[in-house]
């Protein structure tokens, strides 16, 4: 057998940087939904692809069943901010880090920005719109406002939803405790003792949550 010469090989065609940047987010994204599948417990089958690169979604929203044709790329977030005008869930470091966007997830809390929304398929999810109404406020809301439990207020939504969801998992019970579990929801006004105060009432009066 004689050996391959260059010319036995077909030329190399370089991509153009717009398929080269276009390759990388199909991939990038196909690996954020493996990703974020294992981390939400969510079966990736359950995701519904359509054409034309977009998805719908159905979810149980604050009570209310909604479906949404998205972005694969759109993250919980970013689907009940800007397709649901639920802006009371707010965005922070958009890293994961800071816990304003704290959601209740099938009742459990979660960072809404570091999970896709086509892995939320036929979960419920509620905010803090529909923990409470200003006609009734939900417990934890009216004991932040007893505790004045915030400043600026930015922050609040997502501590509120994480101390609800903190409080029925049931592990917490100390104040050291209850610092711990809430160390992923930040304050940069520093009302952390009035937050902890305000949990405490919850969780010394046994309140429906």
């Amino acid at each position: 057998m004689s050996a391959l010469s260059a010319e036995d090989y077909p030329p190399f065609s370089k991509p153009s940087r717009k398929e080269f940047i276009q390759t990388l987010s199909v991939i990038g994204a196909g690996i954020g939904i493996q990703i974020s599948a294992r981390s939400a417990r969510i079966p990736v089958d359950k995701i519904n692809y359509i054409d034309e690169g977009m998805m719908t979604v159905q979810m149980v929203i604050n009570g209310k069943n909604k479906t949404l044709l998205i972005d694969p790329r759109t993250t919980l977030l970013d689907a009940l901010r800007e397709n649901l005008r639920l802006t009371g869930t707010k965005k922070g470091c958009d890293r994961g880090q800071c816990g304003a966007c704290t959601v209740l997830l099938n009742g459990e809390r979660i960072n809404s920005c570091l999970l896709l929304a086509g892995l939320c398929n036929g979960a419920t999810v509620t905010t803090i719109e529909g923990l409470g109404t200003v006609e009734k406020l939900h417990p934890m809301q009216q004991a932040f406002l007893h505790h004045d439990a915030f400043q600026c207020g930015y922050c609040t939504p997502g501590q509120i939803c994480s101390a609800v969801g903190m409080l029925k998992e049931g592990h917490a019970k100390t104040d050291d405790q209850l610092r711990e579990a809430m160390s992923g929801n930040l304050c940069r006004c520093g009302a952390y003792h009035n937050i902890i105060e305000a949990i405490k009432e919850i969780q010394a009066s046994h309140a429906s949550l």
